[in-house]
């Protein structure tokens, strides 16, 4: 049987530029690899694909430009061959719209040679030598390497999951049309398919603080002179943060920023982790702006809005009953218990890493730290003999915010690539922030007025 170099497990954008990366090596550096995916298709949050929305980061955060900016899977290459690429220059935004970045990635997968669609891995095993990944569709593929990209998973907070309690199994394969009638709760990453069904409600509540549940909110807003629905926002957060995008803090997805915060003790960056959350969890200003402005326009013309935004509130109980659903909320500052009824829900409450069964079999030979987390390696590599098992986007305990960022995939992939072939194929850069993290070395020294030694 056929032996990989590697097996790339999922296609999401960062194992999708990581198939763009390594197509030309197979020819010049033999290196093959072969992506699976579940999916019939390449499928990029489809649920909050809305008409508006814009990636939050620039075209040059593309599948491979930050490795390769001479690559053909280059978004650039893409409007050159869609045909939009003098549209997209006059346009004057380096912010891709959405759908159009979700099309720019089926583009390249469709393209690839590697990618096979369908094929949902159901269990790896070693043998002593190779991995053995078994997939659902009775095919088995034996490699060196794994590659595993398989995402985040909705996340439910425990409060609400008597609500929707199976959503993260669900979303996967969620409908591409929506039913009507009764009540509806979804997570905001199948907000499209219910949507129509939310229309419906008359009373709507939306509860989350980030980009996904301001873009849910800003869209029924909108809708709402055309229905008649009563509409809530809900958040713990003490303010609808906007995102922090100030050059000296975006150099916190650097590789010096990774190295460093991967140093502190595991309290420090599980702290960091918290404070932090603004920085890439935030809303859009732009965003934040269009929601006050929609809100002054329904006023000037008379269609509402009925609305109602709530800060600092946090759900400590959820329930369905017959005509809806009832949370019980609580209100960080004044202290206050109270509650809320309401017949449709929108769950943007973000996404979580959620270990896979399929590593079940080869589960003794991956390194966890103490809280059971991955223990990812410099190389991303997680497995106990080193350079074996590779994961993209489970560091983020480690590597913080550099680790979901889109516009860092080429790096980490360009670093993967190195560690599975012994050289930089791809240049790896080692320091581009002008700011230092930590103390530095020429400023080391005891300060004044502390005694050295005994």
């Amino acid at each position: 049987m056929r032996v990989h170099d590697f097996v790339g497990i999922g296609l999401g954008p960062f194992n999708l530029g990581l198939a763009c990366l390594t197509e030309p090596l197979r020819e010049s550096d033999g290196l093959d690899g072969v992506f699976l995916e579940a999916r019939d298709r390449f499928d990029w949050h489809p649920g909050m694909l809305l008409d508006d929305a814009t990636l939050q980061v620039p075209f040059l955060a593309d599948l491979v430009t930050m490795a390769d900016p001479t690559s053909r899977w280059s978004f650039l290459s893409y409007l050159k061959e869609s045909g939009n690429l003098y549209q997209f220059y006059i346009r004057e935004s380096f912010y891709p719209l959405r759908r159009e970045y979700d099309d720019y990635c089926r583009w390249a997968a469709e393209r690839l040679d590697s990618v096979r669609f369908g094929q949902a891995v159901t269990g790896v095993e070693h043998d002593g030598a190779t991995y053995v990944v078994s997939t659902s569709a009775g095919d088995t593929f034996r490699a060196r390497r794994l590659v595993v990209g398989i995402g985040t998973s909705p996340r439910i907070p425990e409060a609400l999951r008597p609500v929707v309690p199976e959503v993260s199994r669900l979303v996967a394969s969620a409908p591409r049309t929506s039913t009507t009638g009764g009540p509806v709760a979804c997570h905001s990453s199948d907000y499209l398919v219910r949507r129509t069904e939310l229309q419906q409600q008359k009373t709507i509540t939306v509860v989350g603080s980030g980009q996904s549940a301001a873009e849910v909110y800003h869209d029924l807003l909108a809708a709402s002179p055309d229905h008649d629905y009563e509409l809530t926002w809900v958040t713990r957060s003490p303010r609808f943060f906007p995102m922090e995008y100030t050059k000296l803090t975006l150099e916190m997805t650097s590789p010096e920023y990774a190295a460093y915060h991967r140093a502190l003790p595991m309290a420090t960056r599980d702290r960091l982790a918290r404070e932090q959350r603004h920085l890439y969890k935030g809303i859009s200003g732009d965003l934040v702006d269009a929601i006050f402005d929609l809100h002054y326009q329904l006023r000037v013309t008379g269609d509402g809005p009925r609305t109602t935004l709530v800060t600092n509130t946090e759900v400590t109980a959820a329930r369905t009953t017959d005509d809806g659903f009832e949370l019980d909320l609580h209100h960080a500052e004044t202290d206050e218990a109270f509650g809320l009824r309401t017949d449709g829900l929108v769950l943007a409450t973000g996404y979580e890493p959620t270990p896979p069964a399929f590593l079940d079999g080869v589960s003794d030979r991956i390194r966890r730290d103490e809280r059971g987390r991955y223990d990812v390696a410099p190389d991303y590599s997680v497995d106990v003999d080193g350079g074996g098992i590779f994961v993209q986007n489970a560091d983020e305990h480690l590597h913080s915010v550099v680790a979901p960022d889109l516009g860092m995939g080429a790096y980490r992939n360009s670093v993967i690539i190195a560690a599975m072939l012994g050289r930089e194929v791809y240049p790896v850069e080692k320091r581009i922030a002008v700011q230092t993290f930590g103390v530095p070395d020429h400023l080391r020294r005891t300060p004044a007025g502390v005694s050295v030694g005994g």
